[in-house]
């Protein structure tokens, strides 16, 4: 009796606490809601504003000053919740993008002095700063122009064309500091080096958005945009006040600006060539597929893109791979084939989205207009697998073939399912110029 009454008042209880919505409701409009956190000796007390705004204030710090310094610059020039909002390299690929801009500002600087008293001016390092921000006219546009054609390169080899957009900088601001050895030629070198570096500006903007895409990891990709553009911004102040530095003492003289000009034009390109090497590009190019089916080929593994980073070939990604086949992409359809070959390609593989043809040297793909990256990757493994079964022959017969596609259909689902689930991206291929066809 006495436990049937126990059950019947818990019922009760339940039943007298049901109305819990105007509970709820009372509390909230009782005031906002907040709570206080702490963490690594740090509260900060957290509010719901009346409009939905979370509002976070700090109550107590109690760290030392050297370690709330460093949070704060994170927090400033690093994307929120860095370092697990970003991809593998991006705090090397930061710190030399930081080295790189300070020694192109200070480079900058002796420059536009070298200018001005080529021009018969004798100018003070204040002013080299104020008139480097005029003189990027008339053959720098030209410059421009005929860089902006060559977008579907930079594209394929983000990394590449951003190496030579600093190395063709440099040789413009060379040029520049050369020009009070040469006064008569004033107008010619001065020319010459606007026209490099406008070269060089339409590269490096056209290659940041494929490098900062590569870091996003959390699809922040306006984040990382925004503090990189404030590490860049702080460090070309700081690279201008290096410049002002260098020119009022070391380089007043022609024989210091020889000395410091190479010394900060090596610096700048080794920054930026290490901040590409340690970039994970995700997309897949003509080199970067090779790589992928030559370790796969090998391994039976599929490397991520931070794997594959730092043995990619940044001067010359043409080379071929004999492992993955010895493919080569992008040529026109009738340097490749005969129209008669075209025909018996179609009549063999109609669903397929390329077309390979044998050489004495490699394979040519060519690929059908619409093709992604995954029809890339099956025509690469089947010419990969077409090279492994003849060796020594120029001619690709049909039993070989056959016998090649048969060996990439029974792998391509999971070697796909696990070149996704790397990271890789194989919605597009980015061949640059290369030619392909449609039906």
């Amino acid at each position: 009796m006495k436990l049937l009454d126990k059950i019947m008042q818990k019922k009760k209880t339940a039943g007298e606490a049901q109305p819990q919505p105007q509970l709820q409701l009372r509390w909230h409009e009782a005031g906002p809601v907040h709570w206080t956190e702490t963490s690594d000796s740090v509260s900060r007390r957290f509010q719901f504003e009346p409009d939905g705004q979370l509002s976070v204030k700090l109550l107590d710090d109690s760290r030392p000053v050297a370690h709330r310094v460093v949070d704060s610059f994170l927090n400033k020039f690093f994307p929120s919740g860095y370092p697990y909002s970003v991809n593998e390299g991006y705090l090397r690929y930061t710190q030399f993008r930081a080295l790189q801009h300070l020694s192109s500002a200070a480079l900058s600087v002796l420059s536009t002095q070298s200018l001005l008293f080529a021009a018969g001016l004798r100018p003070t390092p204040a002013q080299a700063t104020v008139v480097s921000w005029i003189l990027k006219d008339g053959m720098q546009h030209v410059g421009k122009l005929i860089c902006s054609n060559l977008g579907a390169r930079m594209d394929s080899e983000p990394k590449r064309w951003r190496i030579l957009a600093d190395v063709l900088y440099d040789f413009g601001t060379g040029m520049e500091v050369l020009s009070p050895l040469c006064p008569n030629l004033f107008l010619e070198m001065a020319g010459l080096g606007n026209f490099a570096k406008g070269m060089a500006v339409v590269a490096a903007r056209a290659t940041r958005l494929p490098i900062y895409s590569s870091f996003a990891k959390e699809g922040n990709l306006s984040d990382l945009f925004a503090k990189g553009e404030a590490i860049s911004t702080l460090f070309n102040v700081v690279g201008l006040g290096v410049g002002i530095q260098l020119a009022s003492t070391i380089c007043s003289s022609m024989q210091g600006k020889m000395l410091a000009g190479p010394l900060l034009s090596a610096i700048h390109i080794y920054s930026v060539t290490e901040e590409m090497r340690a970039t994970p590009v995700n997309s897949l190019n003509p080199q970067r597929t090779a790589m992928i089916v030559a370790d796969f080929l090998k391994t039976g593994k599929v490397l991520s893109p931070a794997d594959l980073r730092y043995r990619e070939d940044l001067l010359f990604p043409g080379r071929l791979i004999e492992e993955a086949g010895n493919v080569k992409v992008g040529r026109a359809l009738h340097d490749v084939f005969r129209p008669s070959k075209i025909n018996g390609w179609k009549e063999k593989l109609p669903e397929e989205k390329f077309l390979l043809s044998r050489g004495s040297k490699w394979i040519d793909m060519v690929l059908e207009h619409n093709a992604t990256g995954e029809d890339a990757l099956r025509g690469w493994l089947v010419a990969a697998y077409v090279g492994c079964m003849e060796k020594s022959s120029h001619e690709m017969s049909t039993q070989v073939l056959q016998d090649a596609y048969l060996k990439m259909s029974d792998i391509f689902s999971p070697f796909l399912a696990e070149v996704q689930a790397k990271g890789w991206h194989t919605d597009r291929f980015h061949d640059g110029t290369g030619s392909r066809f449609a039906w």
